[in-house]
């Protein structure tokens, strides 16, 4: 079934909105409250995000967003397809005609998931239930600490499999997500309320949900006719890649060249965007597909590999590799991808990541684990004579002439 497009259209803008404004709440509470956390537990976070907020709290705001946001879609679609490895789901219930997260109701029942006990203090938790031990917030739902604790738990659980995605247990951002989860209205509601499981049956729901969660920020910077910021250029730049014209380019490159190499080979039948060219000698020769290469210079969301890695396990399969072993080869040998935007490099990661739990159910397991070849480029300055230097080592100098410092 396709993506809901219309839906998320009006989904990911409208989350956007919502998690800037629980952001800033729950930042304004950290930086002026007096409790044991903000002076004792956490006060080496919150002073990183009281110098944050000093320096550029609209951007500071714009990051804890989009990270909860990426941390959301991730564990939506974990539990649409039933991929959490400790056998639950995180913010939907168990079934249909339930309407508390199966999480929070094995808590209650006494049966937290053995692989999230040590990510976070199951006592405590007993004791909020019980009414033993009162809440960080005078007066807050002892239920909905609980839960946002486990959402918590969750995501230092993931830490392993996606640290950029789901950062260690001291990083601030854990501080900024919202309190309140449980609610109809929440943020956490409007993932169940708004993202069926049918919308998670594919991971171009990620590329859709990144593009059209930017897009009210490319308005804004696009309004303001000046001179776009560093930290603006993606929202700007970037467009998710409509699925034929991906299929197209794919096709008629990854999947040529292996057609060159292997002219017998049954992969046209599976390729209808492919087009027969003029007949080739001089192309690179492949012995086996650990020596193709796929890199994607500006990846996104990772719309391109993600069917780059579809093409390359017809190919595995077509040479007879084992089917649990292909997503890790092709992770480990012939995908690549750089990208400027660190919230679509999280998404491609993630993206990759699905694509290969889709094929091997083993996948998540340590042994299996293979990371994306995925990196964000940050702001690199190169002086001058660095660069003249790189470029004679291409032995380019004909080509290209660089002046100044």
């Amino acid at each position: 079934m396709p993506v809901n497009t219309a839906a998320l259209k009006t989904f990911a803008p409208a989350m956007r909105r919502q998690l800037l404004e629980a952001v800033g709440r729950k930042l304004d509470l950290l930086l002026h409250s007096q409790t044991p956390d903000t002076l004792s537990t956490y006060a080496k976070q919150i002073a990183e995000l009281r110098e944050h907020d000093a320096e550029n709290r609209e951007q500071l705001l714009e990051r804890a967003a989009y990270t909860w946001f990426n941390r959301l879609c991730a564990l939506r679609y974990l539990d649409a397809r039933g991929w959490n490895p400790f056998g639950c789901k995180v913010l939907m219930p168990a079934g249909e005609g339930e309407t508390q997260p199966e999480l929070l109701k094995l808590m209650r029942a006494g049966s937290l998931p053995a692989a999230l006990k040590g990510h976070t203090n199951e006592s405590r938790l007993h004791g909020l239930l019980d009414g033993q031990i009162q809440t960080a917030i005078p007066g807050a739902d002892p239920q909905g600490e609980v839960y946002r604790e486990l959402v918590l738990a969750t995501c230092r659980f993931y830490h392993e499999l996606l640290p950029n995605l789901f950062e260690g247990l001291d990083d601030a951002s854990e501080l900024l997500l919202p309190d309140d989860l449980l609610s109809e209205g929440s943020i956490a509601g409007s993932f169940r309320r708004e993202i069926s499981d049918d919308d998670c049956q594919d991971v171009e729901i990620l590329g859709w949900l990144y593009q059209f969660y930017i897009a009210e920020k490319k308005d804004e910077v696009m309004a303001r006719k000046k001179a776009v910021p560093t930290e603006d250029i993606p929202a700007v730049t970037q467009l998710f890649t409509p699925h034929w014209i991906v299929r197209y380019l794919v096709e008629n490159s990854l999947g040529r060249l292996w057609l060159l190499n292997r002219p017998s080979s049954g992969l046209k039948a599976q390729m209808p965007y492919y087009i027969d060219g003029e007949a080739e000698t001089d192309f690179l020769k492949i012995n086996k597909p650990e020596e193709i290469k796929v890199l994607d210079p500006a990846c996104g969301s990772g719309h391109m590999l993600t069917y780059a890695f579809d093409l390359l396990s017809l190919i595995y399969e077509e040479e007879g590799y084992a089917p649990s072993e292909i997503p890790g080869l092709i992770l480990q040998n012939n995908l690549y991808g750089l990208e400027i935007c660190p919230r679509a490099t999280q998404l491609a990661q993630l993206a990759l990541l699905l694509k290969s739990r889709e094929q091997s159910r083993r996948f998540f397991q340590p042994e299996q684990l293979v990371r994306p070849q995925i990196l964000e480029l940050q702001d690199v300055r190169i002086k001058g004579e660095e660069l003249n230097d790189y470029i004679e080592a291409l032995g380019l100098e004909e080509l290209v002439s660089v002046q100044g410092p």
